[in-house]
């Protein structure tokens, strides 16, 4: 079963103005997910991952009643952001929880766990 799992990093602590050069921090943490990549590649369970760009360069889509408006950024006040996403292939639920207590272990920051629509929810 292919689970989405979603990683948020506090919103404070992404500084838009440094977005493009990472800090020390920051690639301390890549360096270390990366090992659980590599893990998962060689256990056939990972799919994909991306990291996102800052939320300031991003734009909502919403239906309002004038029709449908495109804004910039998330325009919320977030105390979290989506800072990158991960798909894995894994054999249920369990084993996604497992992979994940794992990698918030290291890198303290909370990831959600989403099921991903498959052949179960075509018509």
């Amino acid at each position: 079963m292919k689970y989405l799992l979603l990683s948020y990093t506090p919103a404070a602590a992404w500084d838009a103005a440094t977005a493009d050069t990472p800090s020390e921090e920051a690639l301390a943490a890549f360096a270390a997910y990366q090992k659980f990549e590599q893990e998962l590649i060689a256990t056939g369970e990972f799919v994909s991952s991306e990291g996102l760009g800052h939320p300031v360069v991003s734009t909502t889509i919403r239906k309002t009643p004038d029709g449908v408006v495109a804004t910039d950024g998330p325009f919320a006040e977030l105390k979290e952001v989506l800072a990158s996403f991960a798909v894995i292939d894994v054999a249920g639920r369990e084993r996604a929880v497992e992979i994940v207590s794992r990698i918030v272990e290291v890198l303290g920051e909370p990831i959600e766990i989403r099921p991903i629509m498959g052949d179960d929810f075509a018509a």
